[in-house]
């Protein structure tokens, strides 16, 4: 599989390039953009402030221009946190996507978006301060509608960012349950 990988509001750190590795190891060939162009952050407070000033839709553009190289090929979309909410924009808005694996997070999905039977697959923290339990059913129906093919994966008691080893929500089982999960995702498509 292609797949593009989009980091999330801490930026493109060690666990991106890790996570990327691991799946390169796996057979796949993986980009990693950097959409905040070299600038990493310690707090999720730091992440989202410069988010903030650089928008959403330039957050989006960037993604678009870094993603498009390669979308002719079919990519699956990827994303941990800010970064799966930017692959779901662009994945729901590609014909040729060929999957879309989230971690960490979900989007805003529009009313008029339509997939054909699109496979995606989400691996969240349970509960997840971001990711809310009446913001996720609505979500999943949202996605059923749109047509996509949804799976959800709950992690109870793990952080936010629990596939991350360098921050404070990391959950080691959880992480490796979800690693297993998504590659045999990836190996379906």
């Amino acid at each position: 599989m292609n797949i593009v990988l989009f980091h999330s509001t801490y930026g493109l750190r060690p666990a991106v390039r890790r996570a990327a590795d691991r799946l390169r190891a796996a057979g796949h060939e993986v980009w990693t953009p950097d959409l905040f162009e070299g600038r990493t952050f310690e707090t999720v407070e730091e992440g989202m402030e410069f988010n903030d000033t650089i928008g959403k839709d330039e957050l989006l553009k960037r993604a678009v221009l870094a993603a498009a190289p390669y979308s002719e090929r079919g990519l699956v979309y990827a994303g941990f946190s800010l970064g799966a909410s930017i692959a779901q924009t662009l994945a729901l808005g590609d014909e040729k996507a060929r999957g879309l694996l989230l971690l960490h997070g979900t989007s805003d999905i529009a009313a008029n978006a339509s997939v054909d039977e699109l496979p995606v697959q989400l691996h969240v923290a349970e509960p997840d301060p971001f990711e809310t339990d009446d913001w996720l059913s609505a979500w999943y129906l949202q996605m059923g509608r749109a047509g996509a093919d949804v799976e959800v994966y709950r992690y109870a008691g793990a952080g936010h960012l629990y596939t991350d080893p360098d921050l404070p929500d990391y959950d080691e089982e959880a992480a490796e349950a979800t690693w297993r999960v998504a590659l045999g995702f990836l190996d379906t498509l």
